[in-house]
């Protein structure tokens, strides 16, 4: 059973302002079973710290969903720093490169499914699973990625294997039982998933962290269980007994391979005849060779590429039925929070169609079977029925919080805790608006604070910042085509002052932290669409709430609907926080960050274990940790995680001139 250690909320701070009342009446509401409301939060209002609050209330398993890894990741770091001694874990897509199986009728082209793993993400995807098999103070920061099929729960808790000290039981036996749940022996390298065998010690690297379980048994008997260090070997802690789930969360039994390939077979063959009815001669020949393929390697491995597909037949579903998601790891008890809801909320209702049309010409040109469809993310209304009670958290609520949210459950939270008040805008004619960035620029850099430019496209984004560089500015651009370590070091040199103006398109509306920006300046406000809708706006408006000088430029040569309704709101808030900070006598601060503050969150983000001490590597050793810390690095990089990977790179510097 999960152990029900409490959250316990550290912050060197208590809430203020309309975070209280936030508070309160969110908590009014989930006390009485609502089951949907909206917490309608300013930028920088601590609507992080506002849910942190909620989720220490009510002590319950709780997921927080995010619409881009970036800003789980942010999320993640803020949580972990909230709740350091309870279980906040990561849960966004393991894959750095994904290009799904697909056929194209009209060149006559398959592309074979073709992805790299990023293990760094796949070890924190297995730890929270493992947290929420085990413990009820679990918090999950996800993405999108949570509503796809994961393998079935029971499956999942079934075959993991409990060892207690003094267990009678054949080495052999036990490496027998691992392989059965997909652990491999070690080769030149040891990492999570696999198992190394000395004699009669068994040491394994379970797949949810960083530490390794060695385990002795002589004469056939567990006589100690260790957790070890994963770099130095050096003994972490003696346990009494431990818990191996598997290496893989698509697992399952013999049993259950044996009775899905009876159900395979039987759809084969229904298949098979209706292309051989139709004269599709290529396409029969071509669904048979696969699919016994596939039977073959499931019979000797227990396991095939692309073995999601055969989900209903593994897991005894009915056809159409939801696949199993980590949403079935959560009790029902599980409290959902869904950050930036205008965007995360029309992100999951939209996966499911798109995933069905490539699926199925699949099907129809003899590459799956039609059950492959039971590979699937959820449809929104299966994702409905999964959520008891949801919070939606946004700046900006779409039309879902609108329609299901009861008037009385819109909560604002408008009032900073720094008593920092939404930036001022103005409207300029798009004549000589390069002239009126250059002067904004100018007086912005004498109070050494930095520059946003938002523009439409990338080549704009390139050229305006070659002509500020023709002008002796220090400017950089950031769009999609940026190489992400890349862009780890421009946020940096941002920050530090190395840069002073950053032009970038839709990177700069959620999820970046940058107190240092006063000025804003967003081009072409006046060109309606999804960039310059009233929502994108105040989105982009509010990257200059952070800082007490923070004003706001649109250049544009009408006012649109959008850009009034983005002012008018903008301003709407601005009157309620200055009327708070003048009844309170509060003089508004700029937010102090340091630079590295998110690195270090960041690092929390690796399963807590007592760090190694570089004096205590061995030189032997030091090789290895060395190449281990540059491929988590790399995985930093690779996943936006934009100051931990500069953190790791400062970390093998100094290793490396360590003696």
């Amino acid at each position: 059973m999960p152990t029900a250690k409490p959250f316990k909320l550290v912050a060197p701070f208590s809430p203020t302002g309309d975070q209280p009342a936030a508070i309160a009446k969110l908590l009014d509401g989930l006390k009485k079973d609502e089951r949907h409301q909206t917490l309608l939060g300013a930028t920088g209002t601590g609507k992080t710290f506002t849910m942190a609050n909620i989720v220490a209330e009510l002590n319950r398993p709780t997921l927080v969903l995010a619409h881009n890894k970036t800003l789980a990741a942010q999320l993640c770091s803020e949580f972990q720093s909230f709740f350091p001694e309870n279980a906040v874990s990561y849960f966004v897509s393991y894959y750095d490169y994904y290009q799904p199986e697909a056929y194209l009728p009209s060149t006559d082209t398959y592309i074979e499914k073709d992805a790299s793993i990023n293990e760094e993400i796949e070890k924190f995807r297995h730890a929270a699973t493992y947290n929420l098999l085990t413990r009820r103070d679990v918090l999950i920061v996800a993405s999108v990625s949570c509503i796809y099929g994961l393998g079935n729960v029971q499956d999942y808790e079934a075959l993991a294997i409990t060892l207690t000290r003094g267990d009678q039981l054949q080495r052999d036996k036990l490496l027998r039982r691992l392989t059965d749940i997909q652990y491999r022996r070690s080769g030149m390298d040891f990492k999570q998933g696999m198992v190394h065998v000395l004699g009669d010690t068994l040491e394994i690297f379970p797949p949810a962290g960083d530490t390794v379980v060695r385990i002795e048994m002589p004469f056939d008997e567990v006589e100690t269980i260790q957790e070890v260090d994963s770099f130095t070997g050096e003994l972490i802690q003696d346990l009494q007994t431990v818990r191996i789930f598997p290496a893989v969360h698509t697992v399952t039994t013999q049993e259950k391979i044996d009775r899905a390939v009876e159900g395979i077979r039987e759809e084969l063959k229904v298949q098979e005849k209706k292309f051989l009815d139709a004269k599709e001669f290529a396409k029969a020949e071509r669904i048979r060779q696969r699919t016994d393929y596939d039977i073959e390697m499931l019979k000797e491995t227990g396991y095939c590429t692309g073995i999601e597909n055969y989900t209903r037949y593994l897991e005894g579903a009915t056809p159409g039925s939801p696949p199993s998601t980590l949403l079935d790891y959560f009790p029902e008890d599980f409290i959902l929070f869904v950050d930036e809801s205008h965007m995360s909320i029309p992100q999951v209702s939209g996966m499911h169609e798109g995933n069905f049309s490539r699926k199925q010409t699949l099907v129809d040109y003899g590459f799956r079977l039609p059950s492959a469809h039971d590979n699937r993310p959820l449809k929104f209304a299966e994702f409905e029925a999964h959520v008891k009670q949801a919070v939606y958290v946004s700046a900006t609520p779409g039309k879902y919080e609108f329609a299901h949210t009861p008037k009385n459950r819109f909560v604002e939270q408008i009032i900073r805790p720094t008593g920092l008040i939404d930036p001022l805008v103005t409207v300029k004619p798009t004549k000589h608006q390069i002239d009126d960035i250059t002067k904004e620029i100018t007086s912005t850099l004498k109070r050494k604070e930095r520059v946003l430019l938002t523009t439409l496209t990338k080549k704009m984004a390139e050229d305006l910042t070659q002509f500020l560089q023709d002008a002796n500015y220090t400017v950089r651009y950031l769009h999609s085509d940026v190489e992400t370590l890349e862009r780890i070091e421009i946020l940096r040199q941002l920050r530090t002052g190395e840069i002073d103006i950053l032009v970038g398109i839709n990177l700069l509306r959620e999820g970046l932290d940058l107190p240092e920006v006063s000025f804003i300046g967003i081009l072409d406000a006046d060109k309606e669409g999804f960039l310059r809708s009233r929502d994108a706006l105040i989105q982009t408006i509010g990257r200059a709430a952070r800082n007490v000088r923070g004003h706001v430029t649109l250049y544009a040569d009408r006012e649109t609907d959008a850009m009034r309704q983005a002012i008018a709101e903008t301003f709407r808030r601005r009157a309620i926080q200055e009327a708070y900070n003048t009844k309170h006598g509060i003089t508004p601060k700029t937010i102090e960050k340091a630079v590295h503050d998110i690195g270090e969150e960041h690092r929390k983000l690796e399963l807590r274990h007592p760090r190694y001490d570089p004096q205590k590597i061995p030189l032997d050793e030091r090789k290895r940790l060395l190449e281990e810390l540059e491929a988590q690095m790399e995985l930093a990089a690779q996943n936006l995680e934009f100051e931990k990977a500069a953190d790791l790179r400062d970390e093998i510097e100094l290793l490396k001139r360590k003696k």
